[in-house]
């Protein structure tokens, strides 16, 4: 029975599925959300899924996820259970008529993921991807210059994460680190602009039999780049992003909460050719501005919060979310170009149009 249907003046009936490391950060934020009503918490462990509710919650605890989808009260779920069983839980959602945000990735697979956009497209119903980082104040905020255009045109983006992190055994440094900085890619280039390429190289210098450092090359269709840098082994933890645009430049620094986003009246300008006489054509004018520096002000919000919100809205006026099923897809889809680029020496390969679009 498709259970999507909701009212427009009533809480949402939701189900976290998956109560490990993620499941409780969602719990505790559909609890506190006024478009949600938390119905079921289930496990295959159904002390741990307790011990998260809480000794006095009147939310159902349970290891059936089947009885889950068979509840009417339930419009809608989120999967946090472990990445390799996200495409069988969310499909199973699905079927049974539900709302599914799935936590990333979306799926292991291109194939995998776009079987459940299809899937979602057919039953009119909500798959998002809980790109978390796109809901922070500062990544929101990004989008906003660049889709406003007073960055002006992107030239260029260079991404750094990296730290001395917990070496995956299943994955590498790329599968691991890079989807935030791909999702993030994906939520702020401004409508028309998109990836066409990608280039990877990376390296294991330790012998863990997967590549512990690895970077990214993206060409975009408009002649920008982005460069992403991904690293288990560095000894100390950056994550910054510089944005350079023709009229200004932006730096986020993630680590530096008084001051994340940095933006740089400075940068060169390049006189056309329509403007330059015949002398000064054989010498291209360069110069260089060098006007002030602005440090927006973030309104500090958790953006699990935000990202619930937008679920909730997506869910109310069947839309799709700003970070739904296909922005999920495309993230897996240059993972996966990026792997085959690895695997074949750094060659560079194009990335599917049916998906990037």
């Amino acid at each position: 029975m498709n259970s999507s249907h909701v009212s427009a003046d009533e809480p949402i009936g939701v189900a976290v599925i998956g109560a490990g490391y993620w499941g409780p950060n969602l719990v505790r934020n559909f609890q506190a959300s006024a478009d949600f009503r938390l119905r079921a918490l289930c496990d295959l462990d159904v002390t741990r899924a307790r011990r998260v509710l809480g000794d006095y919650s009147t939310v159902r605890a349970t290891d059936d996820l089947d009885s889950v989808l068979a509840d009417d009260s339930v419009q809608a779920v989120a999967v946090a259970t472990p990445a390799g069983t996200h495409v069988d839980v969310a499909t199973a959602a699905l079927r049974a008529g539900k709302h599914v945000l799935v936590e990333k990735p979306l799926a292991a697979s291109v194939a995998q993921g776009r079987s459940l956009v299809d899937e979602a497209q057919r039953r009119g119903l909500s798959l998002m991807c809980d790109h978390t980082y796109c809901y922070t104040p500062a990544v929101l905020r990004i989008r906003e210059l660049l889709h406003g255009g007073q960055l002006g045109e992107l030239q260029y983006l260079d991404s750094v994460r990296i730290n001395l992190g917990l070496v995956q055994r299943d994955i590498d440094v790329m599968w691991d680190l890079a989807p935030h900085d791909l999702s993030i890619l994906d939520f702020i280039l401004p409508p028309g602009v998109a990836p066409v390429s990608v280039a990877a190289h990376g390296a294991d210098r330790i012998g863990a039999g997967r590549a512990c450092v690895a970077y990214l090359t993206l060409h975009l269709n408009t002649g920008a780049i982005a460069h992403i840098h991904v690293n288990w082994l560095s000894p100390v933890k950056v994550r910054t992003t510089i944005i350079g645009g023709s009229k200004r430049t932006l730096v986020w620094d993630d680590l530096n909460p008084s001051q994340r986003l940095s933006i740089f009246d400075r940068g060169v300008d390049v006189a056309s050719a329509e403007e330059l006489g015949d002398e000064q054509r054989r010498e291209m004018l360069v110069s260089y501005r060098s006007g002030d520096m602005v440090a927006p002000a973030l309104t500090e919000r958790e953006a699990l919060r935000t990202m619930v919100e937008e679920y909730a809205r997506s869910i109310r006026s069947g839309t799709p979310a700003l970070t739904d099923g296909r922005a999920g897809l495309r993230v897996i889809a240059i993972l996966e170009a990026a792997s085959r680029s690895l695997a074949d020496g750094g060659r560079s390969v194009g990335l599917d149009e049916r998906v990037a679009a």
